[in-house]
This record gives C-alpha cells, sequence and structure tokens, in this order.
C-alpha cells in the first residue's frame, strides 16, 4: 500500500491526518487512553514532550553559516511576519472578547487562534515552491523560519499586546530546548544532520497527540471560521511580506507571497499555550482546529497564488523588454531588391 504518497497528496497531510484520526479517537472513544494506560496512554496524551523533543530537533537544523543573501532574505521575512502577527493581534484584541466569539459565523474565533495562525510560516511549504519559482538564495531563505517554530513568538506576541502574561521562567522553559539544539547543531553539523532527520518522522506523532484534544464536532462548527482565517491570514501577512521582499530584500515579491502561510506546526501552539495560562484552556479545541484549517486552505492557496504571481510578472517584464528594445533599422532601398 503507498499509504505515504496518499497522505503526502493531501497539503499538509503528515500534521492533518494523524491530527483527524486522534480526534476520531477522542470523539468515539474518549476513554482510550486510560482504557490501555501504558504506552498507548503516552502516544495519546503526550503532546508536550513529544513537542519538546521535535522543538529541539528543529533547533538544531538551524546553520548560522549559511550565506548572507540567504541570512538577510530570511530575516527580513522573519521579522515582517512577526510584525504583522503583532499588529493583527493588537487590533484583534481590541475587537474580540478575552474567551472568544461565542455566537454568529465567527463562533470560536479568539485571539489565541488569530495569533498563532499568523505568526507562523509554513518553512517546508515555502521552501517547496521556492524552488520552483525562486532562486537558490530564496528557497534556502527557511533556514531562519524555524525561530518561529513552538510557542515563542507567539508568546511574546501575546505578551507585548498585553492580551496575556508569561512569567520570564516560562518563557526560558519554552524556549531553552529549541536553544539547546541550536548550539549542538552548531557545534557539531553531525550532530545537526542526526537530529534534522527526527523533524519530520515526529510530526504525526504529535499531530495524533493534537487531535485526541480535539472533538470532530468542534472541527464542524469552526470549519467556515477557520477557512476565513485562512484567507484572513493570505491577505494580511501577504501583502506586508511581499512588500518586505521587494523593498527590503530585494526579491521581486514571490518569496514574500511564498512565506504568506500557516505552519502545520502552529497547530500544537494553542494547546501549549492553554498549558501555561489556564484562562486559554477553554479556547483550545476550537482555536486548534481553526489554525489546522488555516494550515490547509493556506497550503493550498499560497503555491497556486505564488505561480500565479511569478507568471503574471514574467509576462511584465517580457513586455517591458520588448518596449524597450529599439526599432529594427529600415532596410535601404537598394538592399530592399533582391
Amino acid at each position: 500500500m503507498k499509504l505515504k504518497k496518499a497522505i503526502d497528496r493531501i497539503p499538509g497531510g503528515l500534521m492533518l491526518v494523524p491530527l483527524l484520526l486522534g480526534a476520531c479517537v477522542h470523539t468515539f472513544a474518549p476513554g482510550a487512553g486510560k482504557y490501555f494506560g501504558s504506552f498507548t496512554n503516552g502516544l495519546i496524551t503526550g503532546t508536550v514532550p513529544i513537542l519538546a523533543v521535535w522543538f529541539f530537533c528543529m533547533g538544531a537544523t538551524i546553520d548560522l553559516r549559511a550565506t548572507g543573501t540567504v541570512l538577510r532574505k530570511s530575516g527580513t521575512l522573519l521579522v515582517t511576519k512577526m510584525i504583522v502577527a503583532w499588529i493583527a493581534t493588537l487590533v484583534a484584541a481590541h475587537f474580540i472578547p478575552v474567551d472568544g466569539v461565542k455566537a454568529g459565523l465567527f463562533a470560536g474565533l479568539s485571539v489565541l487562534a488569530i495569533t498563532t495562525s499568523m505568526d507562523m510560516t509554513n518553512g517546508g511549504l515555502y521552501a517547496a515552491v521556492m524552488q520552483q519559482y525562486g532562486t537558490k538564495e530564496e528557497a534556502g531563505a527557511f533556514v531562519l523560519m524555524s525561530i518561529e517554530s513552538g510557542p515563542l513568538v507567539s508568546m511574546l506576541i501575546l505578551g507585548a499586546t498585553g492580551v496575556a502574561f508569561f512569567e520570564p521562567r516560562l518563557f526560558v522553559g519554552a524556549v531553552l530546548p529549541f536553544l539547546v539544539g541550536f548550539t549542538l547543531g552548531n557545534l557539531d553539523h553531525e550532530l545537526r544532520e542526526l537530529f534534522g532527520r527526527c523533524v519530520h518522522p515526529l510530526i504525526p506523532f504529535f499531530g495524533f497527540a493534537l487531535g485526541n484534544g480535539i472533538d470532530l464536532n468542534v472541527i464542524v462548527t469552526s470549519g467556515i471560521p477557520g477557512v476565513l482565517l485562512g484567507f484572513g491570514v493570505i491577505v494580511v501577512t501577504g501583502i506586508p511580506l511581499i512588500l518586505a521582499d521587494r523593498w527590503l530584500a530585494g526579491g521581486n515579491g514571490a518569496a514574500g507571497l511564498a512565506a504568506s502561510s500557516t505552519a502545520g506546526a502552529a497547530v500544537a501552539n494553542p494547546a501549549i499555550i492553554g498549558e501555561m495560562i489556564p484562562r486559554f484552556k477553554p479556547l483550545v479545541p476550537a482555536a486548534t482546529a481553526m489554525v489546522a484549517t488555516a494550515c490547509l486552505v493556506t497550503a493550498i492557496l499560497v503555491p497556486i497564488l505564488t505561480a500565479l504571481w511569478v507568471r503574471r510578472r514574467a509576462a511584465r517584464d517580457a513586455l517591458l523588454q520588448e518596449l524597450m528594445e529599439p526599432p529594427a533599422s529600415p532596410i535601404a532601398g537598394r538592399d530592399a531588391h533582391v
């Protein structure tokens, strides 16, 4: 059976398929973990420890010896994405109650969902798109995007906007595994390769554990707001990223558009933050479902929009080049006769 190939055909499938399986277990057999206990219960309830290992391995993959062009491009996209997510959180906090929207089309939407969907780019999707439509340096610009992985950036934004307060020790605890992995990966390239190989295999495991905290009814009721959130991520983050890529990073805007996605790993952030801030815990199921939907929507649309952008730019450049070429000199009268 070609299960892996079938999963790969689904945008973000490595995360979303196990998440849906976990949601099925939670919906139809909510006591399965306690019933089986031991390692089975560990897989079902082990979101935080699995994510801790994954976060450590992500840190190990960052190589500071990347070229200046790669770091410039990556840094521009990273900082722009963080600033836009901060502004979006600040605006949302003025209009959305702390406990989220309770009724109507946007029922279940919360500041937590908005922040965690907008502050983290799908690095794998970005690299794949730019390998096809960009330069080698642009494709390698995902090198710093791993810094967005995990809850740290979301915590910084929520804290800076006054939506939540995190004790300093919680910030240290959130980033420490990443920093240890980052340090080891840069001290020894063999360790970087060793831990780097663990990043993708761990995704289905924490996806399954996350799904075990979601009822399928929540996914159904959060579907439309999640789709709208996905469109919002592309529009709200995409426009500033395109401008930053063109005016600061020296690109043509394609890299900025390719970075306007929601990372699959962002699905884990509401649950992690909910563990730190108890008043956010009731928001976690709906926020997780919305971020997962936004991840799927952006994974489908971002490659299509980037391809259209590149083709449009190429057609415009070709037209400009044709208009700028000097007209052909007329054939002299004596040379016009055969």
